[in-house]
């Protein structure tokens, strides 16, 4: 994120374009129930960053497929839903939860410019849900969904959960290293050139961008997990969170990883998806 951050507010200003405003998009065409079933790149609205992957388990049921809807990471400004760093994500998930479908999202991603800065990102991640709970029939699942994201990701999901939950509450979300405050971050932070792109990017926007200020009582159950020497993602984003999600008494588990940066070791992760699944086994039902 850093190294981005400072290269891109180089380039401040310089580039310009114009997105393509989102749209309606033509329901999914989906088979058999009884099938699983894998379909790439659906669109939820009329940018070609706009879409998903959709993977659904065979014998599905509006009543018993549970949901978990997938967010990269990468600075708002960088990833996708099929980079090296977060496809494993999706892999894992789907030999954990076999029976689940799984939605792995893209978005439209900053250039810490004049194009897609905030609130553009949340925008995006809110039509996507949208999109699948207006066609939740036709895929054939439930209401239990789960939101799960990296880094960028897990700001992005835990915004969703937290602020745009009027249409359906998920039942839990997972956060990986997410930053809960944009306003914190952003006064946090002491290089200059990482200070100028996060400016851009936040838009006039922090406090509207930051999870934390939307937490209450009703807020759903939160994982998060963190390595305690981030230095893109401090620790106090997470502590902070933990904090107030207490406060309110909502069910929440902190993992901090003492030998961990931005991103796990292979071995970390595992040990972090063991507690997700348990985590998730008793808050989704």
């Amino acid at each position: 994120m850093r190294n981005y951050l400072r290269g891109s507010t180089l380039i401040l200003f310089i580039v310009l374009a114009s997105c393509t405003k989102s749209g309606v998009v033509k329901p999914p065409e989906v088979g058999n129930p009884v099938l699983a079933q894998t379909q790439l790149n659906v669109s939820y609205g009329k940018d070609n960053k706009q879409k998903m992957d959709v993977y659904l388990p065979a014998n599905r049921s509006v009543e018993t497929t549970k949901v978990i809807f997938m967010i990269h990471g990468g600075s708002w400004a960088e990833g996708d839903k099929n980079d090296t760093l977060h496809a494993p994500f999706v892999d894992t998930l789907k030999n954990r939860f076999p029976d689940w479908a799984i939605f792995n999202l893209n978005y439209r991603l900053s250039n810490y410019g004049l194009k897609n800065n905030f609130p553009t990102q949340e925008n995006d991640i809110n039509s996507a849900i949208n999109f699948v709970f207006n066609n939740r029939a036709n895929y054939f699942i439930s209401d239990k969904w789960v939101y799960v994201g990296a880094s960028a990701g897990g700001q992005l999901a835990m915004l969703q959960a937290y602020k745009n939950n009027s249409l359906i509450k998920p039942k839990a979300v997972v956060n990986f290293f997410g930053p809960s405050d944009m306003e914190r971050m952003y006064n946090d932070e002491t290089d200059f050139w990482i200070k100028s792109g996060l400016k851009t990017l936040l838009n006039g926007l922090a406090v509207e961008s930051s999870p934390i200020n939307y937490i209450n009582a009703q807020t759903p159950p939160t994982i998060t997990l963190q390595g305690i020497s981030d230095n893109t993602v401090p620790v106090i984003q997470q502590q902070k969170l933990h904090e107030k999600l207490t406060s309110f008494n909502v069910a929440e588990k902190l993992i901090i990883y003492k030998d961990e940066g931005h991103g796990f070791t292979m071995p970390t992760y595992s040990k972090s998806f063991d507690s997700v699944t348990a985590f998730l086994n008793v808050y989704v039902k």
